[in-house]
């Protein structure tokens, strides 16, 4: 007979948002259950009921840990563009990632689906926090461009393929689109980027 290590709470919900992810990415929103994430990490359902309360609870959560980890990833690809580092592609394909590959869209939409009215609140407030540590609170050009750039990606993830392969135009087509706006934004507001 196997001795279970307890684990801290917060090992216990890290663990907990670490299977959450996998199970999006492999199997889609509707995978992230209470069950499913228990059973990944070798916990019973009441133990997820206690640190989560519903599975709407766990969707939220792992929205948030979603949206504040990629946030952190882009913000630094930001500041390392403006230090003549990075590029703004990597910007661009971070953030089409956490909504396409990363699952961070179907996440989305999936809570929105099942009638989870806040379920945009951590990530709105994410990237927001995000923004505002960049650029500055009244940045209102970055603003505006963050803003076309998640809703292009989040557009992206949801109907991009399906949408470029019908208009006869190559998959990466919104993203170059994406770079071609940061980069002139950028440059309308005196800040040289790194290119490339």
């Amino acid at each position: 007979m196997s001795i279970r290590r307890r684990l801290t709470q917060e090992e216990s919900r890290t663990a907990a948002m670490e299977a959450a992810r996998a199970l999006l990415i492999e199997a889609g929103p509707q995978a992230v259950t209470l069950k499913a994430v228990a059973a990944r990490i070798g916990r019973t359902h009441a133990n997820l009921l206690h640190h989560f309360g519903s599975a709407s609870g766990l969707q939220k959560a792992l929205a948030s840990h979603l949206a504040k980890t990629i946030c952190a990833t882009i913000a630094e690809a930001v500041l390392a563009t403006r230090a003549g580092i990075g590029s703004p592609r990597r910007v661009v394909d971070l953030t089409f990632d956490a909504f396409g590959k990363e699952g961070g869209g179907a996440l989305a939409s999936w809570m929105l689906l099942s009638g989870n009215e806040d379920a945009l609140d951590p990530i709105v407030e994410a990237i927001h926090d995000m923004v505002d540590k960049v650029n500055g609170h009244d940045d209102e050009p970055m603003h505006e461009v963050t803003l076309s750039l998640v809703l292009m990606a989040l557009g992206d993830a949801m109907m991009g393929e399906a949408l470029s392969g019908s208009l006869g135009l190559g998959r990466e087509t919104a993203r170059d689109q994406a770079e071609k706006m940061l980069i002139e934004a950028a440059e309308r507001a005196g800040i040289t980027l790194a290119k490339g």
